[in-house]
């Protein structure tokens, strides 16, 4: 029996209709079909490309530009403007600039992520370099180890890889929350299906990959 719309389960009427939030039972069969028709697989496969490539990338360009970074105050100085400028700028608002510099393509989804990586691997790496305590560098010096190169390998990269190593752990994190926002406009991937799912009012199906996500 129903009555306006409403779902009537186990004599007691639904309070969610189930178009906008469906019942528990119906999810396990949802995630069958997608398994068997091969969109879920698909899907994964495509979205852990785009994550893979844009943690490696973000990460290894944000440690990079954050210890070259806290090696030289001249630098910092240099770049500190933009910095605040573009810190700031969620990497959502990149995508009208990802789809026109690359296109709908994966190229697009993984400028996404890598965005979203790299600053958290930048401030974390240029923090842990800043924080290097000064004595260890006089030391250094009066060893014979005067060269940037050489204070970076010896002292400033061990004394600073627990901090770095941190960062990175959130960087994962990141990169995995970036990936649905980086496939909403029509890359294929978790985020594509979620939409394509959305649009036809296939909640249940959304859910999958909610779970999936997960």
């Amino acid at each position: 029996m129903k009555a306006d719309g409403d779902r009537v389960e186990g004599g007691g009427a639904s309070l969610v209709r189930p178009v906008l939030l469906p019942p528990p039972s119906a999810i396990p069969t949802a995630f069958v079909a997608e398994v068997r028709s091969g969109q879920w697989t698909d899907a994964i496969l495509h979205s852990l490309v785009h994550y893979t490539w844009g943690l490696v990338l973000g990460s290894v360009g944000g440690i990079a530009a954050g210890v070259l970074t806290g090696m030289s105050r001249r630098l910092e100085d240099f770049t500190s403007w933009v910095v605040r400028l573009l810190r700031p700028i969620p990497g959502l608002a990149w995508v009208p600039f990802a789809i026109i510099w690359f296109g709908v393509t994966p190229t697009a989804a993984t400028f996404i992520i890598v965005l979203g990586v790299f600053w958290i691997n930048y401030f974390a790496a240029l923090g842990a370099v800043q924080a290097v305590d000064r004595d260890l560098l006089e030391l250094a010096d009066a060893f014979g180890h005067r060269s940037t190169l050489a204070k970076l390998v010896k002292i400033v990269l061990p004394a600073a890889s627990g901090a770095i190593l941190a960062g990175l752990r959130t960087g994962l994190g990141q990169a995995w929350m970036s990936v649905v926002a980086a496939e909403l406009f029509g890359v294929p991937g978790l985020g594509q299906r979620m939409m394509q799912a959305s649009s036809l009012l296939a909640t249940d199906i959304v859910i999958v990959y909610m779970a999936t996500m997960a």
